[in-house]
């Protein structure tokens, strides 16, 4: 498997916050990396760090491929949700880092927003306004668009929260199988249930520091205490 991302010895910090320090990770091409841990413990500052919004303040974050070729699923409560686009625009507009110059979206960009709509099940809603749809819906539609940016890399940051546990389920189920056809995940979450069911590795920030294989994990005295205090037993 090829290696995409590797992670040296990294400190994540703002001025003189440092809020995770001696952090070695790597993610290799269809890997399914949870990354997990207390609120403050640096999992958005790294999402930040691997989209290339926030430098480390030290330490080695490699990659070996553009990372334009990574799409990115925002928290929701980051997104605008009341934007007054239809459906098909929005998940078109996941194409812009293809535009290269061009004022106009190709024929391949628009095919490739069709066939992402498809996959997400959303073809049907494509003349709709974005706004009136449910928070459900809402996701499925971002989650094309993001799939329309990632060529490598699908980063997702908590895409479940605030969703019912039916929808949340369905929307697992929908990420689980974009891994299953290739594409490689790195996903943030609160939640420990996707970890135990989908992932391939889990990054663990924080006080305690693990990343490693998930049986591992669960095995380790890091994942027995998160997975107690999460109150999930076997």
């Amino acid at each position: 498997m090829n290696t995409l991302i590797t992670g040296k010895n990294i400190t994540l910090g703002y001025e003189d916050q440092i809020v995770a320090r001696n952090i070695d990770f790597s993610v290799s091409e269809g890997d399914y990396l949870c990354i997990l841990g207390d609120n403050g413990a640096g999992k958005s500052t790294l999402v930040k760090a691997i989209l290339n919004l926030h430098e480390p303040l030290s330490g080695e974050l490699k990659f070996s491929f553009d990372r334009s070729k990574i799409g990115y699923l925002p928290q929701r409560s980051q997104i605008q949700r009341d934007f007054p686009s239809s459906v098909y625009e929005v998940v078109l507009s996941g194409c812009v880092n293809s535009l290269k110059g061009r004022f106009f979206y190709s024929k391949e960009d628009k095919k490739r927003a069709y066939e992402n709509m498809d996959k997400m099940d959303i073809k049907r809603l494509e003349k709709q306004p974005f706004a009136l749809l449910s928070g459900g819906q809402q996701q499925r539609v971002l989650l094309a668009r993001a799939l329309c940016a990632a060529k490598k890399v699908l980063l997702l940051d908590e895409p479940v929260a605030g969703l019912d546990s039916h929808t949340s389920s369905e929307l697992y189920k929908t990420i689980d199988d974009l891994n299953n056809d290739g594409m490689t995940i790195i996903m943030v979450t609160h939640d420990v249930h996707p970890a135990i069911n989908s992932a391939s590795t889990i990054l663990h920030l924080g006080k305690a520091f693990f990343f490693g294989a998930k049986d591992d994990y669960f095995s380790s005295s890091v994942g027995k205490r998160y997975l107690e205090e999460s109150g999930h037993h076997d």
